[in-house]
């Protein structure tokens, strides 16, 4: 009998289907559970920190670098501004291939080995996002290049920032200083909060010293960007906070006068106004321009100035240390008088050499070159004064000897910095017995005193130095410290006063006499600078020997190097009657204060005799 086969089991397929149907049904509401879940967690849970990582990748935060503070002279002439500049950077995380970008953009537009180097330097001390300069002061054509192919350059900005500018270039180029590209070792010093998006930092001179105070403080923006980084909108805006403008004592007429003057020569030039000490001048030639240091000198420009034997970036105003020659003799003469080892009146005879006690060595006066013999049969202090008198302050610095000489110059700000608010002062040598010991291990000899009686020996002073010590004499021991500031956001400020140097009146009235006679006196030793003059002027001629004159041995100025010549030094204040100006010059190896009187009466005129300072 045939085997019987069900060929259909409706009852089979409903419970196979029943069973299908109830698995599809759990694994789709399983899975609807897991994207449900999921999507909790995407925006309820961890919506914040996924909103975060989003916006970090449209929105990024940008430094906006603030306006550094202007600087005017004291009749409101700009003279550090600032200028807008293109320059271009690169967003490192922006940028797929670096190197390979680097190379299209050297292909575009000119990037010296140099400005490569500083970019790598940069590129390590970034935050992450943080456009790194390459290339400063972009040209139109430069820029337009740029744009042209900026759809293959993701990662690259051009942007535009204010750099420092020096509209007078080397006029005030050691007076101001100059500001440029942050080095690494400022970066370990610098707060980078207060520097983002910052390229430049004062180096030195005024730029530096008042670096806080012309800085500002950095904002910032929040910008959200495309895919290729290109800013599409400003989200939030913090503006940054400019730095403060400044003005400053100087007054580019008297400046501009002082350099003239000065010409190609190597020297210096200070003016001060002695009741306030506001720096009215302040020169060292030859200078440079300090716009080149601004973005980063070129080493062919730094290589000629560097290596230039007229070191013009060596500020002779602060940091030359010279003998001050016969410019020291008004204040000895003060030192004689106040100690009561001199009066007016009291004379000294001079054949024109001096000997010490048991010593048979002669020390020779200059007239005794020129005449043979010395200034008169006796000297008197007037005369000493004007007609610069060795043998009479020979005679006098033995007496008060060279620990009392301390006593009496110090408070004339000699041997110490004057606390100008610059940069890189150096301090002079005012010797003594003290000094010698402790700075060459050896004794003082007598001899020694003599030498630092007339200005010369270890005495060394800077020209600021000088300046002010005849601020002093100018204003009858009203001791200022000088300052280039007069103004800040024009309210004006002045360093704290100093103790005043008390001093008989007379006292005062007889060495302005001596200095008169200087100018105005018959054999007076600068008497030429009269001529023609519409006040009266008190001066000091100076003469600093560079090399050693053997004993018997004659200076013959033609036979010498020219760098081996002796330095003129000039000192004066006008008028005398009330002083408003004291000044103090050098000429390097200009053979003596001829070369440095007539820069005096050029800077005098002009303060006087210009528009009103």
């Amino acid at each position: 009998m045939p085997r019987h086969i069900t060929l259909k089991d409706p009852h089979r397929e409903s419970r196979i289907y029943s069973t299908r149907t109830i698995a599809a049904i759990i694994l789709v509401v399983g899975l609807l559970a897991v994207i449900l879940v999921r999507y909790y967690s995407l925006q309820i849970t961890g919506y914040e920190t996924y909103r975060t990582q989003s916006d970090r990748n449209r929105i990024q935060l940008q430094p906006l670098p603030p306006k550094r503070g202007l600087v005017y002279d004291r009749n409101g002439v700009l003279l550090a501004d600032n200028r807008p500049s293109y320059i271009l950077s690169v967003v490192r995380e922006q940028v797929p291939d670096l190197e390979a970008t680097l190379v299209e953009l050297q292909a575009l537009v000119p990037v010296s080995d140099s400005d490569l180097e500083k970019f790598r330097k940069k590129l390590t001390r970034r935050r992450p996002y943080e456009a790194v300069p390459l290339r400063f002061r972009l040209t139109e054509e430069e820029q337009a290049r740029l744009a042209v192919n900026r759809y293959r350059l993701p990662g690259v900005v051009v942007d535009a920032q204010l750099l420092r500018h020096y509209p007078y270039g080397e006029l005030f180029s050691h007076a101001l200083g100059y500001v440029g590209r942050i080095n690494e070792r400022e970066t370990l010093v610098l707060d980078e909060s207060d520097y983002r998006g910052t390229f430049h930092v004062g180096k030195v001179g005024v730029e530096k010293y008042y670096e806080d105070i012309l800085h500002g403080e950095v904002g910032y923006q929040n910008v959200e960007s495309n895919a290729h980084g290109r800013v599409l909108r400003v989200l939030e805006r913090h503006a940054p906070t400019p730095g403060i403008d400044l003005t400053l004592h100087l007054d580019i007429r008297v400046q501009q006068a002082a350099v003239d003057a000065l010409g190609d020569r190597r020297g210096a030039v200070v003016a001060i106004h002695p009741l306030t000490g506001g720096v009215l001048a302040l020169v060292s030639t030859p200078g440079f321009d300090a716009n080149l240091f601004v973005n980063g000198i070129s080493s062919v420009d730094y290589s000629a100035l560097r290596d230039s034997l007229d070191v013009p970036l060596f500020n002779r105003a602060i940091q030359g240390q010279y003998p001050p020659g016969s410019t020291i003799k008004p204040i000895m003469a003060m030192a004689g008088l106040e100690s009561g080892l001199v009066t007016p009146e009291s004379t000294v005879a001079d054949p024109g050499w001096y000997k010490l006690p048991g010593d048979r060595r002669k020390y020779r006066d200059w007239i005794l070159r020129i005449r043979g013999t010395g200034h008169a049969p006796r000297v008197d202090m007037n005369m000493a004064i004007a007609q610069s008198c060795d043998v009479y302050f020979y005679d006098l610095a033995r007496r008060l000897t060279i620990d009392r000489m301390y006593e009496y110059l110090h408070p004339y700000g000699f041997g110490t910095r004057t606390g100008i608010d610059t940069t890189s002062e150096r301090p002079g040598i005012l010797p003594s017995t003290r000094w010698k010991r402790e700075a060459m291990a050896q004794p003082w000899y007598p001899g020694e005193t003599l030498s630092a009686g007339i200005g010369q020996g270890y005495m060394l002073v800077t020209p600021m130095q000088l300046a002010v010590a005849t601020s002093v004499l100018a204003s009858k021991g009203q001791r200022k410290t000088p300052h280039l500031l007069q103004a800040i956001d024009g309210q004006p400020v002045a360093p704290p006063p100093l103790e005043p140097l008390i001093a008989k009146q007379e006292n005062w009235q007889e060495v302005y006499k001596g200095m008169r006679e200087v100018v105005h006196g018959k054999r007076g030793t600068a008497k030429y600078l009269a001529k023609g003059i519409e006040y009266e002027m008190a001066g000091k001629t100076g003469t600093a020997q560079v090399i050693g004159i053997a004993q018997n041995a004659v200076y013959n100025e033609d036979e010498v190097a020219e760098r081996h010549r002796h330095h003129g030094l000039f000192i004066a204040f006008a008028p005398i009657e009330a002083p408003t100006i004291a000044v103090a010059i050098i000429v390097e190896n200009g053979g003596g204060s001829s070369a440095a009187a007539p820069i005096a009466r050029a800077v005098i005129d002009t303060w006087l005799l210009g528009e009103a300072g």
